[in-house]
């Protein structure tokens, strides 16, 4: 593998200003690396190949001239499918946008834009986000690079396996129930998400408006720490937005834990775990304990209602937000009213053949979840459980700094071992999702392999916007192991 590829985004930075070679080399040697790999994982539905080769010669004119401050500079990164990207295709790996370009950059492509990031291509997904293990694309499936019989998580499937592939140094990915971390701890990679609101979600395609959120994809704590930095902060056109300052995220990386008080959820270590992850996450606590960090045991008592609350709560607002693709204003047409007798026929033509199964499911349960003489039975007492997982969480949080678990129960699992079992596909997230519901930052890092050398990824969840501690207690336990350091036999 080309030595380029296994810079992390500070070195990249410092070689690119002492000319020890150009963005635009960079830029080619890893659009060399996804036409290696592509064949094999295909993390990408598209390849920007024309526009990143500009983007690396303005950064390459930009460095000349001096003007080198860019936080991402000439770096290569690459975007899940559901971020719109002005002139690009953004299809959510859904045939019902298989054709549809955006008009505008998301606030986070903005964002990566003004950064100075060379940007790959458009990465592969579960339709809509609506999925755990990248199956689900319209697309085909992506395969986990460590091991290509096996999935690489989802939604955000592509992001995670992209890095692991070294076909991208950074992505983006979004998280509405664990589809960041998830695919993160089955791909061996670094995986972020951020406090609900504190990256813009103008221009993400939503799934479910309370829960998405967008965060970074890396290799190593830093490198997600600067991406976390170079898209966050407020933006008036999300009214979601958070109007919170944006820190350094790298600053106090290299401060250690001692006396940070780690809680230990003894939910979290559920019935049916893998042992071999169970293990892992133990080791995981000995060393922050060995780093001088302070393990309590601690209790989140409405962590069982979790997964049946997300699978109201989530379905209830895709169903909404799904409504606008009806073949007229949104996606691909079918035939029209001549062939089907109404308006109805060609609306209902439309939607059975642009969405997938899955899809077809979550709109289903929603809009069942949402109708007469069942809202306030399903909906309203979900929303109502949210609010006691919250509760939960900020009473841990009178005693702790950080949570930590498990990302996910078991490693990676074959593809279409969970196809045709929707309930066993759901509970690859019953680790991740109350994060989600409680709106806190979360992270997956590596901690281990099994013994059939599939990554495990550990979880740390921190208080509202307290993103630079569990960066900084991420950063201490990837310095005292070198579970990242492993690649893929790709």
């Amino acid at each position: 593998m080309n030595e380029l590829l296994q810079l992390g985004i500070t070195e990249i930075l410092e070689s690119l200003r002492a000319r020890e070679f150009s963005a635009e080399e960079l830029t080619r040697a890893y659009l060399e690396r996804i036409g290696e790999t592509e064949a094999r994982v295909h993390a990408y539905l598209s390849v920007l190949e024309d526009e990143a080769i500009g983007a690396a010669r303005a950064a390459d004119r930009k460095i000349g001239a001096g003007d080198d401050d860019s936080p991402l500079l000439g770096v290569p990164v690459a975007v899940k499918d559901l971020l719109c990207m002005r002139g690009t295709k953004t299809t959510c790996a859904s045939r019902f946008l298989e054709n549809f370009k955006a008009p505008y950059d998301a606030t986070a492509v903005a964002r990566l834009k003004d950064a100075g990031a060379v940007i790959l291509g458009k990465l592969n997904m579960d339709e809509f986000a609506m999925g755990s293990s990248c199956e689900q694309s319209a697309f085909g499936p992506t395969h986990n690079p460590w091991n290509l019989k096996t999935i690489p998580g989802g939604s955000s499937g592509g992001s995670a396996a992209a890095v692991a592939a070294r076909s991208c140094v950074v992505s983006l990915g979004s998280d509405t129930g664990g589809s960041i971390r998830q695919p993160a701890a089955c791909c061996g990679v670094v995986g972020m998400k951020p406090t609900y609101g504190r990256i813009s979600r103008y221009g993400l395609i939503a799934f479910a408006s309370s829960l998405d959120q967008i965060g970074p994809f890396a290799k190593n704590i830093r490198d997600a720490a600067i991406l976390l930095g170079a898209v966050s902060g407020h933006d008036p056109r999300d009214s979601t937005s958070a109007d919170e300052p944006v820190p350094d995220y790298t600053k106090n990386l290299e401060a250690g834990v001692r006396g940070l008080k780690i809680g230990i959820p003894e939910e979290y270590f559920i019935e049916g775990m893998d042992p071999e992850v169970e293990a892992a996450i133990q080791k995981a606590i000995a060393v922050f304990e060995e780093q001088g960090a302070e393990t309590l045991e601690i209790s989140l008592p409405h962590t069982e209602y979790a997964l049946p609350v997300y699978y109201i709560l989530a379905p209830a607002e895709a169903s909404s937000n799904l409504a606008r693709y009806d073949g007229v204003r949104f996606g691909v047409r079918q035939e029209g009213e001549s062939a089907y007798g109404s308006l109805f026929g060609m609306y209902a033509a439309s939607r059975e053949n642009g969405f997938g199964d899955e899809v077809k499911r979550r709109i289903m349960l929603g809009t069942y979840a949402l109708s007469s003489g069942y809202y306030d039975a399903f909906y309203t007492k979900a929303q109502r459980v949210r609010t006691l997982i919250c509760r939960d969480f900020m009473t841990a949080f009178e005693e702790v700094d950080v949570v930590l678990s498990a990302t996910a129960p078991t490693p990676a699992f074959e593809i279409g071992e969970r196809l045709a079992d929707p309930i066993s596909m759901y509970l690859s997230d019953i680790l991740t999702i109350p994060c989600n519901l409680a709106g806190l930052p979360g992270i997956s890092q590596p901690c281990g392999f099994t013994s059939r050398g599939l990554p495990i990824g550990l979880q740390l969840v921190g208080k509202p916007f307290a993103e630079k501690t569990i960066l900084q207690a991420a950063a201490a336990f990837e310095r005292a192991t070198t579970h990242h350091e492993a690649l893929p036999p790709l």
